[in-house]
Parts: C-alpha cells; structure tokens; sequence
C-alpha cells in the first residue's frame, strides 16, 4: 500500500521517471517500394503526413515478406506508452495509414470481496521501468524504457500441393513494448505489428500478488495448507484507439452479428454507427472502422475489424458505469484521454460519459477486455505473466493474400 501512496504523490508532483518526447509530427508519405505495381484502386489507397517524427522516436521495420510498418512512439506522464502515426504497407504496395494513436486508457481493478478498486492509471501513477539487454531480446531498446524487436508468429499459411512441395511461410511481427510498475504488479504495454496488416495490443501483468486476504468465498488458499486466501480480482484494461483508416476523413464503424444461433442457418446482420455508441461483446460479433471511399483492387472498401471475444466482461456497481460496455465509439476530443477518472479539466470523467450522442466524424474506439484473476499457488513470487488483449484484422485492405 505505501508504494500505490507513493506513487500517487508522485504523479500530482509531475516527478515520474518516464521520460518525455518532443512533439511528434506526422511520418512521411513512405511511397511505394521498389518494384512496386503500376498504380491501381488497391494502390490509391490515401497516403499519410508530410514529416518524420524525429530519432528515437521513429520505428520503421520492413518484416521478411516484405511488409513495412512505420510509427512513431512517446513515453506521456498519464497514459504511458503512446503510439501515433500508425502506417501500414503491404508487399508491393502504397502505404495506407491505420491510426493516429494508440495507448492504454485505464487498468481497473476491482477486488472480488468489494474493496479496494482501483483505477491504475491516472489515479495511482505508475514508474517506467528501465529494459535491459535480456528484456529486450533480439532487439533495441530505444532512450532506455521502450523494446522495439521482431518475433516469429508460426504459420503465415500452409497448403497442401499433391505431388509438389507444400504450399508454406511462417510469419513475423514487429513488436514495440515497455514495462511499468504500479504498486505490486508489473505490466508489460505490448503492440505487435504483424506482417499480414493484423495488429495485436495486449498487457501482460507480472510482478507480485498484493497479498490481500480473505474468506474461501473471494480468493484462493495459497500456501501450505488452507489458512491464508489471497484475495482474487479482475483487470479490465481500456485501450484508446484513434482510427485514421487511410487519412481522417470518411471513416465509419460498424457492428457485424450474425444471427440463427440454435439453427442450420446464419444471416449476416449490420448496424452502422451514425452517432456515439457503446456495444457489448456477443458471440459471431465483431466491429470494424471502414474508409467510405478507399477501395482495394476488387472493388471492396478499406478496413480494419476489431475482434473483442476472449474477455472476462466484468460488469461493476453503478458507479462504474464505465464497464458495462465492451466497446465504446465515440467523436474525437483531446480532453477524452482515459475511460475512468479522466485527468482533463472541464471533460467528461468517464467513457460512459463521453458517449453522449453527439454525431460521429472522426470515430474514436475505446475496447475493454477483462481477466478475472483468481490466485494459484503457481503466483508464487515472482508470478508468471498473465496476459489479455485483443485483435485487430485487415479486411478488404489487398485484394489477395499479402504474402
């Protein structure tokens, strides 16, 4: 508890350790690679900013398919890890901008037995933990708090070709992530940046069990014996994800559901969002930010889907109105920085809050995935990492497979 109080202080002193960028302007138009096709409606897909953000700032990573990601990163005294400028380029094609920014929106922890809750960022603060070489593998570590390295990913496909070699390639992704301390735990702030166009955001929590205890009916005997019961709770992490999908005009969410559970046949069913909304997670439902006017080659419009399926969907009191949704969209503020106790003044404090019905002309996404964390005996310290995210897919942004 004296460090959570610590760690407070330090945040209302403005005295945290996590370093701070310069201003980041937008990444460049990065064109078309060498050898690159003759223009067609798949390649005018809109090209992103006018100027670089500046080293070490600036990641870009052509991953062995050819695949080119470029972004730019600052450590920011409230969110943490903030990624902006998000570029994608597939193989052989123009580059396309996917988002603006991307960062952590809140870390809730709400305790089973009632009490505490606490609200990780914004409230507490937390400490930028300084990488070395073995945090870091294979990689670089950029101004000492930031990872920027590549891993395999298994199978990009394998298809079986009678009387030929099989069909095969194993994909890569290119990985950004930092480390924080916030009282106990540990959490590992990881994008992976995949060679495909998927973009996968998770946490990792690590670190130590708070060591609460409490009755057999809100935790777990851990332990020799059945004396001591650490107390369980939930982490419902909140990104923000401002979408630019091929520039900031023009991009509209949808909600895809498909309906005829219980029978043979399924109907693909979709709402559009016109004005500021919040949806739940339900099986066969996924979003996606679509560009109204980018068409890849076939004809079909540019897009991003977002798929929320593995979260716990932790619904709190009334004064958490926050989680009772698992997505929210809502219409571009800079005041709208976090989905619980927003530090902005004259703002809304809450997401809930900020979905009040205004018309959507440049969509915002806020996805909350939950992990109910019920302690084991394997938590001994140090505890091993238990991780929570989601994906977010390419649909409709090359016309054939980007390999």
């Amino acid at each position: 508890m004296f460090l959570r109080l610590a760690l407070s202080c330090a945040l209302l002193a403005g005295t945290l350790t996590a370093p701070q960028a310069a201003p980041i302007p937008p990444l460049p138009s990065p064109g078309a690679p060498s050898g690159a096709p003759a223009e067609t409606a798949e390649t005018t897909a809109a090209q992103p900013g006018t100027a670089p953000c500046n080293a070490p700032y600036r990641i870009d990573k052509t991953l062995p398919n050819g695949a080119r990601w470029q972004l730019c990163w600052e450590m920011r005294n409230v969110e943490g890890l903030t990624l902006t400028r998000v570029v994608y380029t597939p193989r052989n094609q123009r580059a396309i901008a996917v988002l603006r920014s991307t960062s952590l929106a809140q870390i809730h922890v709400p305790y089973d037995r009632g009490r505490p809750r606490y609200h990780d960022i914004g409230s507490l603060g937390y400490t930028a933990i300084p990488l070395r070489a073995a945090d870091c593998p294979l990689g670089e570590r950029r101004e000492q708090f930031v990872c920027v390295t590549t891993r395999a990913r298994g199978h990009a496909y394998l298809k079986s070709v009678p009387d030929q070699p099989n069909l095969t390639a194993q994909g890569r992704d290119l990985v950004v992530f930092a480390a924080f301390q916030v009282g106990w735990y540990t959490y590992l702030a990881e994008w992976a940046f995949s060679d495909d166009g998927a973009i996968t955001p998770r946490v990792g929590a690590t670190g130590s069990l708070a060591g609460f205890t409490t009755t057999p009916e809100h935790g777990w005997p851990i332990g020799v014996g059945d004396d001591r019961f650490e107390a369980s709770h939930t982490h419902n992490i909140f990104w923000r994800l401002d979408f630019d999908v091929a520039g900031r005009a023009d991009d509209v969410v949808e909600q895809y559901d498909f309906s005829g559970s219980g029978t043979a046949n399924r109907r693909l069913e979709r709402t559009t969002f016109g004005t500021e909304a919040k949806a739940v997670s339900r099986p066969m439902r996924w979003w996606r930010v679509v560009d109204r006017k980018v068409r890849n080659a076939d004809g079909h419009r540019v897009s991003w889907e977002i798929n929320n399926s593995d979260s716990a969907q932790y619904r709190g009191p009334a004064d958490e109105a926050f989680t009772r949704a698992d997505l929210y969209v809502t219409d571009y503020r800079s005041c709208e920085r976090l989905a619980s106790v927003n530090p902005t003044p004259r703002c809304a404090k809450s997401v809930d809050r900020y979905t009040n019905g205004e018309r959507l002309t440049d969509p915002v996404l806020w996805v909350n995935v939950g992990y109910h964390h019920v302690p084991r005996d394997e938590d001994a310290d140090p505890m091993p990492s238990h991780w929570q995210g989601f994906r977010i897919t390419p649909r409709d942004v090359t016309a054939k497979n980007p390999y």
